[in-house]
Parts: structure tokens; sequence; C-alpha cells
């Protein structure tokens, strides 16, 4: 049973329209968070042990690779900056359409994104971050496949996060008043689906790059010179 309460849906010619996805697939949207690559600004636990210079190598690396699995992805696909839309970047291409997160905090910030992509007309949003060095074309279409089933999919992080999340509707609840980056996340997250009965599908549990230990743990290891 699916639950309605905290859901929104808009409907007619009242739905904005998302210029440049014509060519996609118009039910499904990738949404897709990354933080502008500024040095000193990105990963910065694992600047405390690699430096400043290293983690924002790390981070690049990063976004590279989640840009050449999702330009595949039969999906449309919005590029959300932290701080601004730079003019120049490895995401600025006709694959990508940039925009601007806005919320006072992440949750906010991916309640707005997902909600302006339902709003567009999408049936099926996927949210992912820029961390995760073992997200893969296949897991990213089995995003997708299970919001064919579900309502909602998650895939959890090692760290007590989540890597992915996919929905069908929007739920403010599922996102508004509540902490964030915390080994709590995942549960909370489970938890308050099943509070709305929202069915939900488990993706394979998969590690985001954080921290030293994330880092000698991936096959980023060891860094180059």
């Amino acid at each position: 049973m699916v639950v309605e309460r905290g859901m929104e849906r808009t409907q007619g010619s009242s739905r904005p329209k998302l210029s440049g996805l014509s060519a996609v697939n118009k039910s499904r949207l990738l949404v897709i968070f990354t933080k502008n690559p500024v040095k000193g600004e990105v990963k910065t636990r694992l600047a405390r042990s690699v430096g400043e210079q290293k983690a924002l190598e790390v981070y690049e690396t990063l976004r590279e690779h989640t840009a050449r699995v999702t330009e595949v992805v039969d999906a449309g696909r919005l590029v959300y900056y932290s701080r601004f839309v730079p003019f120049s970047d490895l995401f600025r291409t006709e694959k990508f359409i940039p925009r601007l997160q806005k919320g006072d905090d992440l949750g906010e910030r991916m309640f707005h994104a997902i909600k302006e992509g339902f709003e567009a007309g999408f049936a099926h949003v996927v949210l992912i971050g820029t961390d995760c060095y073992e997200l893969s074309y296949t897991i990213l279409n089995e995003a997708f496949s299970a919001l064919e089933r579900h309502d909602a999919v998650i895939g959890p992080a090692t760290d007590g996060g989540f890597y992915l999340i996919g929905l069908n509707r929007v739920l403010p609840e599922l996102f508004l008043d509540r902490q964030w980056s915390t080994p709590e996340v995942f549960r909370e997250t489970a938890t308050r689906l099943q509070r709305f009965a929202i069915e939900y599908e488990l993706l394979t549990e998969l590690s985001d790059i954080d921290t030293f230990e994330d880092l000698k743990k991936s096959t980023l290891w060891p860094l180059q010179p």
C-alpha cells in the first residue's frame, strides 16, 4: 500500500519544461549533486591525511568517473552545483543540464531538486552524488528498473548513509527536518519509508570515498604522484 500523505504532484500544462531533454527518456530523470571542485573546500576529511591538493585530485577523479557512467544512461540528466554554476566544467557538456542547489541543508537541497524533476513531468527520479567510485552504469539502470516495481529505491553506503535514492513521488518527510552526515542516515531513511508504507528496493551496498580509510580500501589507492 502506498500512502499519499506528504506527497505532491503537479498536473497538466502547469509543469515547467526543462530544455535540452527532448532526445532522452522522458520518464526517467537522473539528478547528480556535485560540489564545486575548489581546493580546500572538498574532501576535507580526506585532506587531513593526504593534503588539500591530493584531496582535490581524488574528488576530480570521482567526478570524472561519475560523468562517464552517467552520460550513457537512458535518462535526462541534471547536475546540481553546490555554490555556483561554472562556465566551464567536465559536466558542462550537451549531455548534462546545469542547475544550482537551493536550500539550507542537504535534505532541503535534495528535496528541491527531486521536486523540480517531478514538476517537469518525469515519472522516475534518481539522485546520486559524486563520491562513489564503485558506481556503475549497471547499478543506475537497476535503480530505474526498481522504480518500475516499487515507489522507492535506495543504494546504501558502507558508512551508514546512501549513495543513491530514487522515487516515483515527492515525499518531503524523507528529506526535511532531519540530521545528515551521520551513520544513521540510511536506517532513518528506511524507517521513514516504512512509516509511510512506501515499498522500496535495496541496491548493492557500495562505498563512498570521504576519509583516508575509505581511500585505502578503494581501487584508487595507492595515489599516483
